[in-house]
């Protein structure tokens, strides 16, 4: 792997690339358009939905349904359908920028996030000409409402599993449907449905259902911890009749459209959770600048300055990550003929090409806005614990975000289980890499064009390496069997996600450095990023090679864990740099990139 060898694109490539062919998209690539769009976007944010947010939350489907009529209004419905339907067929990246701006109310964005993504796209994708002749132009205007049901008293994440059945009726006319969808967001306000269930016990397929279906009901609303101004309901069949003109693409097909919707899904919950973590930093940092406390703002207290700084990087992390990875699936979207008839079927296809990333993005993005939230509440101190502050509800709001779109769990398992399958069935070069380790630790390292952060460019390659070296160990051991020790699959997609995360984070600061706006404190959020990463990732393998050994590893073993570590260290003033970066926020008086 020392010498520079492009391989075709796929998920997961950047554990055998080279850091130096790495292509990261971010948001200092937007288009003048996108860049209009985030502006706007936040402006109705603040002007629209922000000052209405107590009614929102007090459950109002009247208002919810008229700021979404508003949004249908200025083609924020529209953006992935395409104009022959009242659409604006916009780029994904614009979906991602929409979904980050739109944080006020989070009741609200969730509303929009189903109307928008798993809602709809299921038609715009997988839907027949008379299906999207019938429900997409309403839908972009917001007349109608979609709704998703995939969930299932015994099925959640395991959702291809569901137990709701689907029987042809005598006549052949219509499919008769019997079961019950749980957790429905938009449940007692929708129109149209996307519903799973099993034809003849043993086929998972998905069909459009009509509100006024006969045999269909909606359950009561739920009681929730959080997300208190959305809505939440089951949704049951009762012998149902549902139209044979009804069932979407094809019988059967039903994992294919769940799971690519929901690779869109899991984007934009991590772009929501971006623009959540970015507000609480714009929204603690001034207290921490005016609160004052042993004769001083608590921005001078040491212990504050590193949260603010653990803030802003794990946020500048996420932003990284999470753009690259859109960047990616639209560049893969760009090659596609927008003319073929199986147009939408092939940007699904592309979309599940990169389900690791995807998932990453979708994990890295939740447990972030959990976190930063946790810390801003921390700096209001006894004033985040009240009501009257924003950071109580946001807490609250914010813990569905690492259970909905599949659970952080079973996300993991995706990241850990695809790759592995990736190397098993050779669909990337994993043995060849894993050969070429020994090659690489003998012959040094990477020619680098770049000296900013080379050191962190070389602990990130050595990563790489030192986990494929271990993955190989735990395939040797348990074979497919892997995916069941999933105390170890987690190590490892959180091994992957660290590199994936860390790779993102340099190149981006390399390339603003570069740029005609350059801003050193980027090198610093890379430099303690990769540093801090660093330490967790070792930490993490030796808990895996101690488990794949039964904590016994051969002297041969110990030596390359031994070569691997010395050459992954840094010595980076990680405290220095965190002073530094939270100076810069201070500065700035808000998240500043």
């Amino acid at each position: 792997m020392n010498k520079i060898k492009k391989i075709s694109n796929s998920g997961g490539q950047f554990l055998l690339e080279p850091i130096s062919l790495a292509k990261v998209y971010s948001r200092e690539d937007f288009t003048e358009e996108h860049t209009d769009i985030y502006n706007m976007v936040m402006e109705f944010d603040s002007d629209k939905i922000l000052v209405q947010k107590e009614d929102i939350e007090k459950y109002n489907p009247v208002l919810v349904k008229s700021l979404i009529k508003e949004m249908g209004e200025l083609g924020l419905l529209g953006i992935d359908i395409p104009e022959t339907y009242g659409g604006i067929n916009l780029d994904k990246i614009t979906t991602i920028i929409v979904a980050e701006s739109l944080v006020q109310c989070p009741s609200f964005a969730v509303t929009w996030a189903v109307q928008t993504g798993i809602g709809s796209l299921p038609i715009v994708w997988f839907g027949t000409e008379e299906q999207k002749q019938k429900y997409l132009p309403k839908i972009v205007t917001g007349e109608i409402l979609c709704a998703y049901g995939l969930t299932e008293p015994s099925a959640g994440s395991d959702a291809t599993n569901g137990k709701t059945t689907a029987v042809l009726s005598k006549d052949g006319e219509h499919y008769i449907l019997n079961g019950e969808k749980i957790f429905i967001t938009n449940g007692n306000w929708a129109d149209v449905y996307t519903v799973f269930a099993q034809i003849d016990g043993d086929k998972f397929s998905a069909f459009v259902i009509d509100r006024d279906t006969e045999g269909f009901s909606i359950g009561q609303e739920e009681k929730k911890l959080g997300m208190k101004g959305s809505s939440t309901t089951p949704l049951i069949f009762e012998n149902a009749k549902v139209p044979v003109n009804n069932l979407l693409f094809k019988i059967g097909e039903g994992a294919n459209i769940a799971f690519n919707c929901l690779n869109i899904g899991r984007l934009k919950l991590g772009a929501s959770s971006l623009g959540g973590a970015k507000m609480v930093i714009n929204g603690v940092t001034p207290y921490a600048k005016e609160r004052r406390a042993f004769g001083q703002p608590i921005s001078k207290l040491d212990a504050i300055t590193k949260k603010i700084a653990d803030m802003t990087i794990r946020t500048f992390v996420t932003d990284s990550m999470l753009y690259r990875t859109v960047g990616l699936i639209q560049s893969e979207i760009n090659q596609l003929d927008i003319n073929d008839d199986n147009y939408y079927i092939q940007m699904g296809e592309a979309m599940e090409k990169y389900a690791i990333e995807t998932s990453m993005a979708k994990v890295y993005g939740s447990d972030t806005s959990h976190d930063v939230i946790d810390q801003g509440l921390q700096i209001l101190g006894g004033y985040g614990f009240l009501e009257e502050y924003p950071l109580a509800g946001a807490y609250r709001d914010d813990r569905i975000n690492q259970i909905w779109e599949g659970t952080n769990e079973v996300n993991r398992q995706i990241i850990a289980g695809f790759i592995m399958k990736k190397a098993l069935m050779e669909e990337l070069p994993f043995r060849e890499a894993i050969r070429e380790i020994d090659n690489f630790m003998s012959n040094g390292e990477l020619d680098l064009d770049n000296e900013k952060l080379s050191k962190e460019c070389q602990t990130i390659e050595m990563a790489k390496r030192f986990v494929l070296f271990i993955f190989n160990e735990a395939l040797c051991k348990y074979g497919q069997d892997l995916k069941h020790e999933q105390q170890l699959t987690e190590i490892f997609a959180d091994n992957f996600m660290d590199i994936y995360s860390a790779e993102s984070t340099v190149v981006r600061a390399q390339k603003i450095m570069v740029s005609n706006s350059p801003e050193p404190t980027v090198v610093d959020i890379a430099k303690v990023f990769t540093a801090e990463m660093t330490n967790r990732f070792i930490n993490q393998l030796h808990t895996a090679i101690n488990a794949i050994f039964d904590g016994e590893p051969s002297a041969l073993i110990n030596q390359k864990v031994n070569e691997f570590e010395s050459r992954m260290r840094l010595s980076t003033n990680v405290i220095g740099l965190k002073r530094n970066i939270a100076n810069h926020v201070y500065e700035k008086n808000k998240y500043p990139y």
